[in-house]
């Protein structure tokens, strides 16, 4: 069997570890040259490959590659840009098997969420049908943490870590300005539909901080929600909020709600945090703080968690693995064997259980107010916020990689998108 080219692409919201699936895809490809001749990667995400705008990660010497596990963001560049159904605009997907097959790429490994999961699954179903079959292998990815079946998402343990000190260092910033000035601190966390982003910040409260959190999960109360908010700073002096940017009324409408719509068509979200902060001050008058964490809070690689590059890693690795092992539209995944002490193993999970499909907060996760978590999803956080893996340091600041993404001579004409 002749070896083939492999494809790589980054998609949706970057994550502070989605470079180390990447470094564990090419590093694993390299170990297999009689089977994966190179990685290209697309640039931008998906539409590098609908545009044939390939690069060649052979150009990279093995100490960049292997840079890209300390490095944030996307190497590559990513892309919010979703392929539309077969039915609806099935020129793209034949586009897509046209460039794999000019460049004789038999394997597609694609790194992100949801959307990205549907994109590979069709993919490996179209090539087939189209007599040029590609090995499709989903690379999981998203800080939301709402992939099916994988016990957790790379990508999450490392917010979940930033967005726990954040709010605990934020906190102890609170208390002690609380006797004559800011009682209330709102921190506004990522999570469209799911809150286990702003669960992580329920961390704060076995540090003795009292701590509100509003989920996506749990239709907002404005009356209930200001009356502990209430009760918190009576009894403590001051009140740390976390809010999901996906809270919402019992009507459906975002509390962040803008009117637009992203590149996805999902409504577009940000301001959760100065609405509620103001709906508080409007009925209380406590003086208030809030933040919005939006990117620092993916981007924060000095803050990553060892359980999550671990595993971010060990996905790309699979990857590769389940590829030339023969399998087909599946996704690694991280199974959790053991809480105490924490251990995992890598799983698998066919893309036609994963794509499309939100995995949200469980009720027993939950406090019974809606507005706290409960001793079951600590036990569940905790392991995945373990761990330091700092990236090496240079002049005081961390020491990332740029790479030089040489492209790879087009072999076709142009495409619109």
């Amino acid at each position: 069997m002749s070896a083939k080219n492999a494809f790589y692409a980054q998609s949706g919201g970057v994550t502070a570890v989605i470079n180390a699936s990447a470094c564990g895809v090419i590093e694993t490809a390299r170990r297999h040259p009689d089977r994966i001749a190179n990685v290209y990667a697309g640039r931008n995400g998906i539409i590098g490959a609908l545009t044939e705008d390939l690069i060649d990660t052979s150009q990279e010497s093995d100490e960049a590659i292997a840079a890209l596990r300390y490095t944030p963001s996307g190497a590559f560049g990513s892309c919010r840009y979703k392929l539309k159904s077969l039915e609806a605009n099935r020129r793209e997907y034949e586009r897509l098997i046209e460039v794999f097959k000019a460049h004789d790429i038999g394997y597609f490994f694609y790194n992100g969420g949801g959307d990205s999961a549907d994109t590979c699954y069709k993919v490996s179903q179209l090539s087939e049908s189209l007599g040029y079959p590609v090995q499709a292998i989903h690379v999981p990815k998203t800080v939301d943490n709402d992939l099916p079946i994988t016990d957790n998402c790379p990508g999450f343990g490392s917010v979940a870590k930033y967005i726990a000190t954040s709010a605990l260092e934020a906190s102890y910033d609170v208390r002690s300005m609380a006797k004559t000035s800011t009682k209330v601190f709102v921190l506004e966390v990522m999570g469209r539909h799911a809150g286990w982003i702003a669960a992580a910040g329920g961390l704060i409260e076995d540090h003795d901080i009292p701590v509100l959190i509003l989920f996506p999960e749990i239709e907002f109360d404005q009356a209930r929600f200001l009356a502990a908010v209430k009760a918190k700073v009576e009894q403590h002096g001051y009140c740390t909020v976390v809010v999901s940017e996906g809270a919402k009324y019992p009507d459906g409408r975002f509390l962040a709600e803008q009117g637009t719509r992203d590149a996805f068509g999902h409504a577009q979200l940000g301001g959760a945090a100065p609405v509620v902060a103001n709906m508080v001050k409007d009925a209380t008058g406590y003086k208030f703080h809030w933040a919005v964490a939006d990117y620092l809070q993916r981007a924060a690689r000095h803050l990553a968690s060892k359980t999550d590059v671990e595993q971010a890693y060990a996905m790309g690795r699979a990857a590769v693995e389940f590829a030339l092992a023969g399998h087909n539209a599946v996704m690694p995944t991280v199974k959790r064997t053991s809480n105490d002490p924490y251990a995992w193993e890598v799983g698998e999970a066919p893309l036609s259980q994963v794509a499309n499909v939100e995995k949200f907060m469980p009720r027993e996760f939950i406090s019974e107010d809606g507005f706290g978590i409960t001793a079951a999803c600590k036990q569940y956080l905790i392991p995945l916020i373990q761990g330091e893996d700092y990236p090496p340091f240079e002049h005081g600041l961390p020491k990332y990689v740029t790479l030089k993404n040489a492209p790879v001579e087009r072999k076709l004409g142009a495409f619109e998108l």
